[in-house]
């Protein structure tokens, strides 16, 4: 195997380690395991949209600053170590969710510290891909990193739900299994072992990643800053380069797009299971089949995508998927567990659930395209010469709002009491995505 493959082999080992953070604590087991916990589909909600949302503020403080310290030193790599380490202990830290006398802030201050390293890695992880391939394979390359993530979830997910996560009547898992290595089910062991399960997934699918990806290391002058100075300097240096986002209009506009539209998707995965669990009455393992056919549809799409992305441009793909995305969410409102779009239907009509079923594989799909090629649709806009500042400003972008989402689905949530109107704030959300996105120019550099 040459160097280069090895480096993107490598580049992709990232995705594949880091999904299930995504898929197993974000969105299908450890959230509507929270939900079934509390007891209070709403409260549950409420709870993990501010949770999310302190999260993702802290993201969009620390990601530009770390992204400018990272491009003045010249390294990435020291901080996807230490970035890893928070992912490890912050998933770990789930295990601790003992539905007996949890202590729940407990719970949700280390999984928002798991959370913080996920996205604070990931910035530096993205700002590699320069050196990875030549620049008319980007599109090929992130949607393919962004399908084997896909299916690294899907394999985590399988293995949990087949394994390890029990039914709360039954104590079974999908499997029809006690809890694996005796873990006990009354005690809700198997469903919180979707903790350390992570940690220890992503520990393992790293070692291709710090084997195998490098970075080329710039000379350091003698009398160049120290790291202290460097640090002190990040910050009013980060204030000069967001002012200078006024002579890049291409670059300001699509990070103010995607800062909307990618708060509004993660809105949908971060709630999609509390939802299914408090309106539909979904178990776990309900849910876990629903993650299973939303994570197959989402790996397809996004490989498939990345062939597009090469052919048409990211461009033409963020658009359409937007719009995907904007019409399903308008469906979800009018999903009751006897009721569909208003009509009212038997307590035993599977309807319902067949619908969500079928919402969630769109969203999947989508989902996987549109964040494929808003990765590759970044490293066109971004400066080559401040590139892990520019990722850190994309992050900012994706999380300066992303307590957004969270707190607005909590506070409608709050006020109508209602899971079903609570989600409606995505649907302006992901509007003025596409609403900001039709000022962007498609490939600012094409000429440079």
């Amino acid at each position: 195997m040459t160097e280069s493959k090895k480096r993107i082999y490598g580049w992709w080992a990232f995705d594949w380690a880091s999904q299930p953070y995504n898929t197993l604590l974000l969105t299908f087991i450890f959230a509507p395991y929270i939900a079934q916990v509390l007891g209070d589909g709403a409260r549950a909600q409420s709870l993990w949209g501010y949770s999310i949302g302190a999260a993702g503020l802290l993201i969009a403080i620390a990601a530009p600053i770390l992204g400018k310290i990272a491009d003045q030193t010249g390294r990435k790599l020291p901080f996807i170590w230490v970035f890893s380490a928070f992912y490890v202990i912050g998933a770990w830290g789930c295990w601790f969710a003992a539905p007996d006398g949890m202590q729940i802030w407990v719970v949700l201050i280390l999984f928002a510290l798991g959370l913080f390293g996920m996205e604070c890695a990931t910035i530096f992880t993205n700002a590699l891909m320069p050196d990875l391939a030549p620049r008319a394979q980007m599109g090929r390359i992130s949607g393919t990193g962004w399908a084997l993530g896909y299916l690294g979830g899907l394999v985590a997910m399988i293995l949990m739900l087949g394994f390890f996560s029990e039914n709360a009547e039954t104590g079974r898992t999908l499997f029809g299994l006690s809890p694996a290595f005796g873990l006990d089910a009354a005690a809700r062991e198997g469903t919180r072992a979707v903790g350390p399960f992570t940690a220890l997934w992503y520990v393992i699918f790293m070692i291709p990643f710090f084997l195998w990806v490098r970075e080329p290391h710039k000379p350091k002058p003698h009398s160049g800053p120290s790291l202290g100075q460097t640090m002190r300097q990040a910050l009013p240096e980060l204030a000069r380069s967001l002012k200078s986002l006024r002579h890049h209009p291409s670059l300001l506009r699509y990070l103010l797009s995607s800062m909307f539209y990618r708060d509004a998707l993660n809105g949908l995965y971060a709630f999609g299971g509390i939802y299914a669990a408090g309106v539909l009455g979904w178990s776990i393992t309900d849910i876990g089949i629903f993650g299973i056919l939303a994570i197959i549809s989402g790996a397809v799409a996004a490989w498939i995508g990345g062939k597009w992305d090469d052919r048409f441009g990211p461009y033409q793909i963020i658009w359409w998927s937007v719009l995907c995305l904007t019409g399903l969410s308008l469906l979800i409102p009018f999903i009751g567990r006897d009721s569909l779009f208003g009509l009212a239907l038997a307590e035993s009509s599977n309807l319902p659930s067949l619908m969500f079923y079928l919402i969630g594989i769109g969203i999947g799909a989508a989902g996987g395209i549109v964040q494929s090629a808003s990765r590759h649709m970044m490293l066109r806009q971004a400066d080559p010469a401040a590139i892990t500042e520019h990722f850190g400003l994309y992050a900012l972008a994706g999380k300066a709002t992303a307590f957004l989402a969270p707190f607005l689905i909590a506070v409608m949530t709050s006020l109508t009491n209602s899971q079903n109107w609570g989600v409606t704030p995505l649907i302006m959300l992901f509007l003025l995505g596409l609403w900001l996105l039709r000022g962007v120019n498609a490939d600012p550099r094409q000429h440079e």
